[in-house]
């Protein structure tokens, strides 16, 4: 398992220009790749280093395939760009002119980003910062259009390509036991989709820009001032805006720590305050407007928790050859993709 001590961390935060002493360190994230491979060399560990003079600094190791120094570089150098633009995020931090090196540390090769700690992370997410973090996505957006600036990354809410956010292809993979159920309803969800998918599409040829990528409490800090913050590019780069301003708006509404008080409405309350809070800053379209509908009962209609993750899933129930909650399934697919929601500004 990949180990780093007080020494290593001295010797890369001083590369790095900071020459404090260190006084001990916190594991924030770990991923553990060995348990499914015990000779795995991929890492993904953030550590907190709190040092003499009282800062605190996050170090980041990452060696994993789809990583490479210079989408981190790019991921990096994005962030900054929203910090010079009065973006609030963590400042980063460089050596040897990059934002991220390759280290070898104790038979890991590793890359390596040091950035100041954000305090005020943000566990709850109620109406005042879902229409905040709206308003924040916006900027980000404008600014990432303005400067042309781009990360050659997957991003995990495109709804054009594999998303983490809904799935019709796992839908699809259950076909020939749907089809033995009821194949008119199951043809008729299918034909549903593709005339939803074609009205959704019709921006698929508009420009991609650099967004973060994962707007989420775990990722979001509130200042002492009341301002929004957001850290980890680690899902950070290219997508259509418009993509990604809406189905950032429905991860936030739905998957999210909410208030009591709004339990069980959320969101509604939630999705419309943070579209209300983008368009404030970069309006939407006539033409954005109108796809909005097709575009979230795709999501409803295939959302991943339902037709894969949870336990009573769509596919929980195929598997246990559970006819009755897969027609049931099978329903209530047909009239979430038939569903039009207009967008709540």
């Amino acid at each position: 398992m990949f180990t780093v001590t007080n020494t290593d961390i001295s010797s890369i935060l001083k590369d790095f220009g900071i020459f404090s002493g260190i006084i001990d360190f916190t594991e924030l994230q770990r991923y553990h790749y060995e348990k499914d491979n015990p000779e795995s060399k991929e890492v993904r560990l953030i550590i907190k280093a709190d040092l003499e003079n009282g800062q605190s600094f996050v170090v980041r190791f990452k060696n994993e395939d789809d990583v490479t120094l210079d989408i981190i570089n790019e991921q990096s150098q994005f962030a900054n760009l929203l910090a010079n633009q009065h973006v609030e995020t963590p400042t980063t931090y460089m050596t040897n002119g990059q934002y991220a090196q390759w280290y070898r540390i104790n038979g890991y090769d590793v890359i390596v980003t040091v950035e100041t700690f954000a305090y005020g992370e943000l566990q709850i997410v109620d109406e005042e910062i879902a229409e905040k973090t709206g308003s924040l996505l916006a900027q980000m957006h404008n600014i990432a259009e303005k400067a042309d600036f781009h990360v050659q990354n997957d991003v995990l809410f495109d709804p054009l390509r594999r998303n983490d956010l809904f799935s019709f292809r796992d839908f699809e993979a259950q076909k020939d036991f749907l089809l033995s159920l009821d194949e008119a309803l199951y043809e008729s969800i299918v034909r549903e989709y593709a005339h939803v998918f074609q009205k959704v599409r019709i921006f698929e040829n508009k420009p991609r820009y650099a967004v973060q990528g994962d707007i989420s409490n775990c990722n979001l800090y509130q200042t002492a001032d009341g301002r929004i913050g957001v850290f980890d590019f680690n899902r950070c780069g290219d997508n259509i805006l418009y993509y990604d301003a809406v189905m950032q708006a429905i991860f936030e509404a739905r998957l999210m720590d909410y208030p009591k008080e709004i339990a069980g409405k959320q969101e509604g309350i939630l999705l419309s305050a943070f579209l209300k809070g983008y368009h404030k800053e970069r309006p939407f379209t006539k033409e954005e407007r109108d796809v909005f509908p097709y575009l979230y009962a795709l999501v409803s209609a295939f959302w991943g928790w339902d037709i894969k993750w949870d336990e009573n899933s769509l596919c929980r129930a195929v598997e246990a050859g559970d006819a009755e909650a897969a027609h049931q399934w099978m329903k209530e697919i047909h009239n979430r993709i038939l569903f039009r929601s207009e967008m709540p500004l």
